[in-house]
């Protein structure tokens, strides 16, 4: 039983190599492959990708939905194991996917940590212990066995935000779900310019624009709204 990693990718050249690096040196015995799958950067992702050993390939347009269906169709491991470019998950996370895999869960996530200790990001990580509808981001990584994956139909590809959110509500219709309660190491890079707060805010406003049935582009430029970037 292996694992094929697929990292979606847009302009990470600062994370890509960290991160390939660490899932090689962590995952020996149980990673068939990594593959980056990038929506057209024009910085030096895919070379340092490829430079660190990961299959690098761009897809055929940009979106993450699009991208890690892209990487999973050209995936051979027999479960996929989704992870951010900026999340480096435990470094027990091949052995403690397969033997979830063995013990009957086709597909799962971790609880997160974040890389920042400032006290008020401790909330959020307590709740993704639990399984929440606010909890189904990609950022906590997942994994789901190539069967239910191919069963489910992937990713919607026309999504461009709260892909992982729709995917996981649809699949947990169809197989078993696991939690870790092991933190996948995040970045806290999107509160260096922006309140803890004002992310919560904006966090709350798209789930409930999504629930209520709002445009893919309708969210996306709420979203960037209300949020600032560097």
């Amino acid at each position: 039983m292996k694992i094929s990693i697929i990292i979606p990718t847009y302009r990470e050249e600062n994370n890509i190599t960290r991160l390939v690096n660490f899932l090689n040196e962590n995952g020996k015995d149980g990673v068939a492959e990594i593959i980056v799958a990038d929506g057209g950067s024009d910085d030096h992702t895919l070379q340092y990708a490829a430079d660190a050993g990961a299959r690098a390939v761009v897809a055929a347009e940009k979106g993450r939905g699009i991208q890690m269906n892209f990487g999973a169709a050209l995936a051979t491991g027999d479960i996929f194991y989704f992870v951010h470019a900026d999340v480096l998950p435990p470094p027990s996370f091949a052995a403690d996917i397969i033997k979830a895999v063995r013990e009957g869960y086709e597909f799962g996530r971790y609880s997160m940590k974040f890389d920042s200790r400032k006290w008020y990001l401790r909330i959020n990580e307590f709740f993704t212990r639990f399984d929440f509808f606010v909890c189904y981001g990609g950022d906590q990584t997942l994994f789901i066995t190539r069967e239910l994956f191919d069963r489910s139909g992937g990713f919607t590809g026309s999504m461009h935000i709260m892909e992982d959110f729709e995917f996981t509500k649809r699949v947990r219709k169809h197989g078993r779900y696991k939690i870790f309660n092991k933190g996948a190491l995040i970045s806290a890079r999107k509160y260096d310019t922006n309140s803890w707060w004002r992310v919560q805010m904006a966090n709350k406003k798209i789930v409930s624009m999504y629930k209520k049935g709002a445009s893919q582009e309708d969210m996306v430029r709420t979203y960037r709204a209300m949020l600032n970037y560097r």
